[in-house]
Order: structure tokens, then sequence, then C-alpha cells
């Protein structure tokens, strides 16, 4: 098994494009847990949404396949930093 399916990573993630009103989070939230992804994700005042999330590369590809699957979602950017996992995180946020 490669790193891909087995490491377990956290990235900080701001998204832009159109992602508020659009259920961008709870897409997000429901693919997450669905994957067994942890986190947690939360709207920004400038119209772009900022997340933490922690799983397999696999899974965190996963959970972007499947938000981006929503009708009215359109990512247009990403800033993604890799930053330290947290030990016994349980679930997915808003």
């Amino acid at each position: 098994m490669s790193d891909y399916d087995s490491k377990v990573i956290r990235k900080a993630i701001t998204v832009y494009g159109s992602v508020q009103g659009v259920g961008f989070r709870y897409r997000t939230v429901y693919a997450a847990n669905l994957v067994g992804a942890t986190g947690w994700v939360s709207n920004n005042y400038d119209g772009s949404v900022s997340m933490e999330i922690q799983g397999t590369e696999a899974q965190i590809d996963k959970v972007f396949q499947m938000v981006e699957q929503g009708t009215f979602v359109s990512i247009e950017g990403m800033q993604v930093e890799e930053i330290p996992v947290v030990a016994d995180e349980r679930g997915f946020k808003v």
C-alpha cells in the first residue's frame, strides 16, 4: 500500500469561488464523514471557505471529488498548507 492510501496527513485549506450559499460546507461534512476524514469547515467573511481536513491523501481527494459534483459549487482556487496531524480527532464538523 502506498503513502497515498495509508499515511494520515492534515491540510489547512482556503477555498475560493462559488462556495458560500451553495451547500459546500454540508457536502464537505457529508463526504468527509463518508470516507472517514476528520476536521472542520467554516465560512469566511470574504466569501471563501476555510477548513482543516485530516485523512489519507486518497480520502482528501475523494472528499473534493464528491464536493465538486455539487450543482452550484464552483471552486476557482485553493490555498493549501500541510499542517501537523491532530491525534484522536473524531468526525468532521461545520
